[in-house]
């Protein structure tokens, strides 16, 4: 069922979303609010960008044209459909294709920012995958692997240009691998805490192509109080109708 919600802590903002597909989640908040983003940024790529929940956040912080790649018609459609709502259809472009597809016909070294919240999990024999195609798609290697997300920044990025990446934290040797490997420099991380005295279960990570060497940790974020409330923190993304995330979630 398509429904019409606001945009978790930005005022005036709407995104579309299927209750039966994927819906964006903390994740798709952290990351835009992580990653960095210079004022003389001209060209920003999201892949995977699903209902558009990454651009539409992107909007609010830079000027910058954002085009966002999404593999799944559905969620393409809803990606659109939330960028026209919001007035946004000269800043954000929705492109409906396989990432893989889109790179080998895009120009090298034209994207200042690349973002990516892809899926997390490794497709093998013993994936409890969802039935739901759509959902196993967002969760599962299928179509995009780190791999292939890498492999596209080293040729769409400009030198300089950086790259940030949610994932899960036992993907971090990966993610170090893969980005030495594209010539793409750790820069800096974070963790995402459930509760304080809890292991991390959310990574957010950024690389520059061709950067020098230098990885900054920062300081974790603690989405919890012990009582189960979000933390102030996680508040500050979602203000008033941060009581929407329970929802969804």
């Amino acid at each position: 069922m398509e429904v019409r919600n606001y945009l978790l802590g930005y005022k005036n903002m709407y995104i579309y979303q299927d209750t039966d597909m994927f819906n964006f989640s903390l994740d798709s908040v952290l990351l835009p609010n992580f990653v960095t983003i210079n004022k003389s940024a001209r060209n920003i790529l999201d892949i995977g960008t699903g209902n558009a929940p990454i651009p539409l956040i992107l909007s609010t912080k830079t000027n910058a044209k954002i085009v966002g790649i999404e593999i799944q018609e559905t969620s393409a459609l809803l990606a659109t459909k939330s960028v026209l709502e919001n007035k946004l259809e000269k800043q954000i472009e929705i492109i409906n294709s396989d990432i893989k597809d889109y790179y080998l016909k895009q120009e090298s070294d034209y994207f200042d920012v690349i973002t990516c919240n892809p899926p997390y999990f490794k497709l093998n024999d013993k994936s409890n995958v969802n039935i739901n195609k759509e959902k196993t798609l967002a969760r599962h290697e299928m179509t995009l692997t780190l791999e292939d997300i890498f492999l596209v920044a080293r040729k769409l990025l400009k030198n300089g240009g950086v790259i940030g990446i949610v994932n899960r934290p036992e993907r971090l040797a990966d993610i170090i691998l893969l980005m030495k490997e594209n010539n793409i420099e750790p820069k800096k991380i974070q963790l995402v805490y459930p509760f304080m005295n809890k292991n991390a279960n959310i990574l957010l990570m950024e690389g520059a192509k061709n950067g020098k060497p230098g990885l900054k940790i920062l300081p974790p974020i603690y989405t919890h109080l012990p009582n189960g409330e979000y933390t102030d923190t996680i508040k500050k993304f979602f203000e008033e109708w941060f009581y929407v995330a329970k929802k969804l979630w």
